[in-house]
């Protein structure tokens, strides 16, 4: 019998359901510690992105600040893309509409490797969506979340349409109404500006989901590693309204 293959004169003996398990929870846990390792052991490309997450919040808004008022920086694009060849350290996350006239990294005047950006329609934190900001916070040390709606957004008011009409949409788009569904039912029964408060809702609840993501998001949470914030992108100034926390 071969020790190191597990055969016995060519025959191949299946590894136990059991031990696939163990090899693979075994691999997952050397990828993390290597990664853990290199981050020691290089200087981070942007240093300046080291931040603790209030810092990494009033640096945010203060980018959002000068985007308002039409004072941008100008960015070197070329050596950020040559510092960051090796690797990238966000100073925050944003999971942001798909909205083409939503842009994180220009409303909050940011260079490359700045900010983690998943980007969906309706902004709602799903599996993937939970996972990569998983990814963002255990892995790129990112200590700032940032769930940004908008106003007149077309993925909530679509909802809100269906809802109301009980029709449903065609091809894939159910899933979105499915998961904006509970912020546009609450919003309706609240009367007034149903699709404001239904987008303002709808960040709130997905802030929440992405808090208690167990095991890793709310353990950074609970360690005061992370923040998760909310706000409101207004299209007509660019300001960004931050959601008090409940």
């Amino acid at each position: 019998m071969c020790e190191n293959c597990g055969s016995v004169r060519g025959v191949h003996i299946r590894p136990s359901r059991r031990s696939l398990i163990h090899f693979t929870v075994s691999a997952i846990g050397l990828a993390f510690a290597g990664t853990a390792f290199a981050k020691e052991a290089k200087a981070p490309p942007k240093p300046q992105n080291v931040l603790a997450p209030d810092a990494a919040l009033k640096r945010l808004m203060e980018g959002n600040a000068r985007y308002v008022e039409g004072v941008s920086r100008r960015h070197d694009f070329k050596h950020e893309r040559e510092a960051l060849a090796g690797g990238q350290n966000p100073f925050a996350a944003v999971l942001s509409c798909a909205d083409s006239r939503i842009a994180p990294e220009y409303a909050f005047d940011t260079g490359r490797g700045d900010l983690f950006v998943c980007r969906v329609a309706g902004n709602f934190a799903g599996t993937e969506t939970i996972a990569s900001m998983e990814y963002a916070v255990a892995v790129l040390g990112a200590p700032l979340i940032l769930v940004l709606g908008h106003d007149s957004c077309g993925a909530v008011d679509a909802t809100l349409k269906a809802i109301k009409d009980n029709t449903s949409p065609p091809g894939h788009i159910p899933s979105l109404i499915d998961a904006i569904a509970p912020a546009a039912k609450a919003a309706m029964q609240q009367g007034g500006d149903v699709l404001d408060k239904a987008s303002r809702q709808n960040v709130i609840d997905n802030v929440a989901k992405l808090k208690s993501a167990a095991p890793i998001l709310n353990a950074a949470v609970e360690q005061g590693k992370l923040k998760v914030m909310g706000g409101i992108y207004r299209l007509t100034t660019g300001t960004v309204d931050l959601i008090a926390q409940g």
